[in-house]
């Protein structure tokens, strides 16, 4: 047992320490380049007269800050779990908080893994909000349920940090069915206690976000009818309150990936994202206006880019903000996930 709070024997293994092949990015990058779809993300844009897809000034600087997490969810894209232990280093975590302040970027959105296991994520938080930085964490919920970390929900309200928490559905069954037994319980408890601190409460400046991606093979909802449900039924069942919902698509990639193979639903499931290709959806793609940095101080255009390690040619060391304005976003077939519908981005819906 360690902080994560369970043994790694107990969870779901990680494609890495389960030796699976989809555990290196190379061969998720080949199987969806080998899928027959119809046409490539690329042609797809050029079709739509927005090709190539160009970043636009940074507002967001995301950073992950490693793979280490008190859960072992069947979605992961990044295959996080308590058995990983990536963790960002100092000098990469000194190196992002110098940009923050030298190129005055707006957002800091920490995610990971679970972020707040990482032995700085309070300093993270506290040195942004000093800048003057809008802080998000993107959090799990069960992470508050541990002993080490019980007082993580008075620390984020004390820092006015904006709670982005993951929740697949409203009820048990499809929620422990993705992230595992118990987890709905602890989420909904987490949730409570979230609340009677304010946040996500009418009239409250205590921000809960909720994001909601779909148990199976398929598209979200419209995120608008989607959160009329959500908060009529959590208020309803469970007496809980939240700020707004994100529809997020399920990306093809690591975990989803695997279990779309597993279950011969890859090839239906990208035809699908392909024939639900949105123009529209393009111009709010967090790719355009976010900077991600992996644990290891590499840079991405955005977190799923990072994970099939499509890296850009800079690290947070020796980059140049001017130099990334306007850069060429890097496309593979996964795209498709971010423009299919209504979009998916890290603030759910771009349309």
């Amino acid at each position: 047992m360690d902080d994560t709070g369970e043994s790694s024997r107990r969870l779901r293994p990680s494609l890495l320490r389960s030796g699976h092949r989809l555990a290196a990015a190379s061969s998720q990058l080949q199987i969806l380049a080998d899928l027959p779809l119809p046409r490539s993300f690329a042609a797809t844009l050029a079709a739509a007269g927005l090709d190539p897809l160009r970043a636009a000034p940074i507002d967001t600087l995301q950073i992950n800050l490693g793979k280490r997490c008190n859960q072992t969810c069947h979605h992961c894209h990044v295959d996080a779990g308590p058995d990983r232990r990536e963790v960002m280093p100092d000098a990469v975590v000194d190196a992002c908080l110098a940009l923050l302040e030298r190129a005055r970027i707006a957002t800091l959105d920490i995610t990971g893994g679970a972020p707040e296991l990482h032995p700085r994520f309070r300093d993270i938080v506290v040195r942004a909000r000093a800048l003057g930085c809008r802080v998000l964490d993107r959090c799990n919920l069960t992470i508050t349920r541990l002993p080490n970390y019980a007082d993580l929900p008075a620390f984020f309200a004390a820092h006015r940090v904006e709670v982005v928490a993951s929740l697949p559905w409203y009820r048990a069954v499809q929620t422990d069915a993705q992230r595992g037994d118990g987890v709905f319980e602890a989420s909904i408890a987490a949730l409570r206690d979230l609340n009677a601190i304010g946040y996500g409460i009418d009239g409250s400046d205590l921000v809960l976000d909720l994001v909601t991606n779909p148990a199976g093979a398929f598209l979200p909802a419209a995120q608008a009818a989607l959160e009329r449900d959500w908060r009529r039924e959590l208020l309803r069942l469970h007496g809980v309150r939240f700020t707004r919902l994100f529809a997020l698509t399920n990306m093809p990639i690591s975990r989803y990936l695997e279990f779309l193979e597993r279950s011969g639903q890859l090839a239906a499931y990208m035809q699908k994202l392909v024939a639900a290709f949105n123009p529209r959806a393009v111009a709010g793609l967090m790719c355009r206006t976010t900077l991600s940095v992996g644990w290891d101080g590499r840079l991405y255009d955005c977190d799923f880019n990072q994970q099939l390690e499509l890296a850009l040619p800079a690290t947070i060391f020796d980059l140049d903000p001017a130099a990334l304005r306007a850069r060429e976003v890097r496309t593979a077939p996964h795209c498709f996930g971010c423009t299919a519908g209504a979009g998916s981005s890290c603030g759910g819906a771009t349309t």
